[in-house]
């Protein structure tokens, strides 16, 4: 019988998992991880990346991308979505996520960081 893809040992180690092994020098992946790690994707496919899988998820489109920073392992996006309409649209509540994307561009993670009105203004710290 052949094995199939399921029978792959690399498959069931969860991906963050098999890179932080070629981070901390595991031998058995240290040669293969040089040769498998991937060219970040640039920051206008990362900022569409993180605004199309956000949406998915919560299944609301996102107003804007307010924020990317690239990280040791991939991007790092602030995204504004409306939670609740209202009207005026000054009264709507808006709500910035933090998502975390790998070097592919591909969502490992987010979370709501912050609520507010839309026609609040941030006061200068």
């Amino acid at each position: 019988m052949a094995a199939g893809k399921d029978d792959d040992p690399r498959l069931s180690k969860p991906a963050s998992r098999r890179a932080s092994a070629t981070r901390t020098g595991d031998s058995s992946h240290q040669s293969t991880g040089a040769r498998h790690r991937h060219r970040r994707v640039p920051a206008l496919r990362a900022m569409r990346c993180a605004a199309e899988q956000l949406a998915e998820l919560l299944g609301r489109e996102p107003e804007s991308v307010s924020a990317l920073k690239p990280t040791e392992d991939g991007w790092q996006a602030d995204v504004e979505v409306v939670e609740l309409e209202r009207i005026p649209e000054t009264t709507s509540v808006m709500a910035s996520y933090r998502v975390t994307l790998d070097e592919e561009g591909e969502l490992i993670g987010y979370e709501r960081h912050r609520r507010y009105t839309r026609g609040q203004i941030d006061r200068p710290t």
